[in-house]
């Protein structure tokens, strides 16, 4: 019989698993990370990983949430929407400040991962919907997306802008925007393949961004 263990013990490897696959993804595409990558990073025998996970869509999800729990900027945004004597202007400049600061800080980490994750939703829907399907709480950006429109609405009310286009127009081009500075520096920085092999600076592009949003708005650049 084997021995009982802990559940401290049973944690902590969990964890040193977790870390092994985010090791792992840091250096390949998700959707190319298997199995085996894992356990040879781990250094347990291949019965040994499965005592803890059944499948590596599980250890992918628990990395995820993981990664969720150490890069959480949720509290920045709505420290943002805290401040009710900001103007439009500010508003869009200090989010698109967080969203190109966190860009650049983890560019080569959770942002890799993250545009490694949206390709394999979008090659493998029905895998990516069970690795995320127990996840809890939302996202940063999940979030940023849920509380921008009405926040950007009401600070255009309050200061009586008048928009250059339909509001929802402005937020497809705006969420379009972000998937393709994202994606431009993400190519540019982890595989080389950006447009034209151009250097890409989150924090510039997203300051650019902001200048955009807030002359779309009908706002003071």
């Amino acid at each position: 019989m084997c021995p009982k263990v802990s559940e401290e013990y049973m944690e902590n490897k969990r964890r040193s698993i977790v870390e092994a696959a985010y090791q792992v993804c840091l250096r390949k595409p998700v959707e190319m990370v298997t199995m085996t990558d894992v356990i040879e990073q781990t250094g347990l025998s291949q019965g040994g990983i499965y005592r803890f996970y059944k499948d590596l869509d599980e250890i992918l999800s628990d990395m995820i949430s993981k990664m969720r729990t150490d890069y959480n900027i949720i509290d920045r945004f709505d420290q943002v929407i805290a401040d009710k004597d900001a103007s439009f202007e500010d508003v869009v400049r200090r989010i698109c400040a967080i969203l190109g600061d966190v860009m650049a800080e983890h560019l080569m980490d959770i942002q890799k991962i993250n545009f490694d994750l949206t390709v394999l939703a979008i090659n493998e829907p029905e895998r990516a919907a069970k690795i995320m399907g127990s996840l809890q709480g939302k996202g940063n950006i999940e979030h940023i997306v849920n509380i921008s429109k009405p926040l950007l609405m009401e600070a255009c009310r309050k200061n009586s802008l008048r928009p250059a286009a339909d509001p929802g127009q402005i937020f497809t081009f705006i969420s379009s925007a972000y998937v393709g500075i994202e994606t431009n520096c993400i190519l540019t920085a982890c595989y080389g393949k950006g447009k034209a092999q151009t250097k890409c600076d989150p924090r510039a592009l997203f300051d650019t961004l902001a200048t955009t949003m807030i002359m779309l708005f009908g706002g003071k650049v």
